[in-house]
């Protein structure tokens, strides 16, 4: 395989970063049965090595865990990374709605002006960093006005605190109040083979406003990179262990797709991973694909996808291998 790093921008912000991008939900360990901060660590490093600089966190990743390490893993080194986290999932106070509970404390969806100031000062102390480049909402908040919390965002914007402002988890009317303020950078939404639900009604709506798409679970929690076969067991709390998605079935649809999309995938010396994650970033309105890796090896197999570059013919295949092995998914 050969090529460099595919880099894109972030909307029109003018902050440029690697096409492929590091997700580090696993690396906060929570609903991935624990962490291993050394690994997630080196995985981090070893990306930045590869040339991948979008480094994607939240504060509910493991209630700080995951920013921390990632703090930790960028020190000496901020100035290679792009830096995307979150904010508006909040233990800090009970306004809002309430999501989930972890380790014990209430997690609510809050995206009012005084939480989100009081989150960039959190998540810029856990990270080490005077800046975030790119600063999502988390999950949406209908008890406050987007308006709202779009101004809030624009403050820490012109303040320097955030250098982007993206929405994740819209639906299509929330997508559009925040395209109407005329501040929206970026979307993040789960998207992949099986889950392309966005394709309908949100990505005619960012491309045509130039708003960019990170794709988050693009190889669905694993399902995809050709990895995990029928005979694989889930422990601990481990979310895959009793989804649907993970059934012995569609273990076995998945099997039998990677196996189709072999030869295109041994064309370029790549993985399936890799050639999954190269038809990502060529659908269209898809500009980033987040990758998920807990040790080095996984870091630099995600990476190398960045490099491969598909042609018409070998996404046409690999369309093909989808609709015969893929669209009967359950789950």
């Amino acid at each position: 395989m050969s090529g460099e790093q595919l880099t894109r921008e972030i909307g029109r912000s003018g902050v440029k970063a690697s096409a492929v991008g590091l997700g580090t939900w696993a690396i906060g360990g929570w609903m991935w049965g624990g962490t291993d901060e050394a690994q997630s660590i080196a995985a981090i490093q070893a990306s930045l090595e590869a040339g991948v600089t979008l480094i994607d966190t939240a504060p509910a990743y493991g209630l700080g865990r995951s920013e921390e390490i990632v703090g930790k893993a960028l020190a000496g080194r901020r100035d290679k990374a792009v830096i995307a986290t979150k904010c508006g999932l909040v233990w800090h106070t009970q306004k809002g709605n309430h999501f989930f509970d972890q380790d014990g404390k209430p997690v609510h969806r809050h995206l009012g002006r005084d939480s989100i100031v009081h989150e960039v000062e959190e998540s810029l102390r856990r990270l080490g960093t005077d800046y975030i480049d790119l600063y999502i909402t988390h999950w949406q908040d209908p008890t406050t006005p987007i308006e709202e919390t779009v101004a809030a965002l624009e403050e820490l914007k012109q303040a320097g605190k955030i250098r982007a402002i993206g929405a994740s988890n819209v639906d299509r009317p929330e997508l559009e109040q925040y395209i109407a303020t005329g501040s929206l950078d970026a979307i993040q939404e789960r998207f992949s083979m099986i889950d392309r639900q966005i394709e309908a009604d949100l990505l005619p709506l960012t491309s045509a406003n130039g708003v960019s798409t990170l794709s988050y679970s693009s190889l669905a929690l694993g399902l995809l990179s050709g990895a995990i076969g029928p005979e694989r067991e889930f422990s601990g709390d481990d979310q895959r262990k009793d989804n649907p998605r993970f059934s012995v079935a569609n273990r076995r649809k998945a099997k039998d797709f990677a196996e189709a999309t072999r030869p295109v995938a041994e064309r370029h010396g790549a993985s399936i991973a890799q050639t999954v994650i190269a038809w990502t970033l060529a659908q269209p309105g898809v500009t980033f694909a987040l990758c998920g890796a807990r040790n080095p090896a996984q870091a630099l197999d995600n990476a190398r996808a960045g490099t491969l570059r598909l042609s018409t013919a070998e996404l046409v295949a690999i369309d093909t291998a989808i609709s015969a092995q893929l669209a009967t998914m359950d789950g």
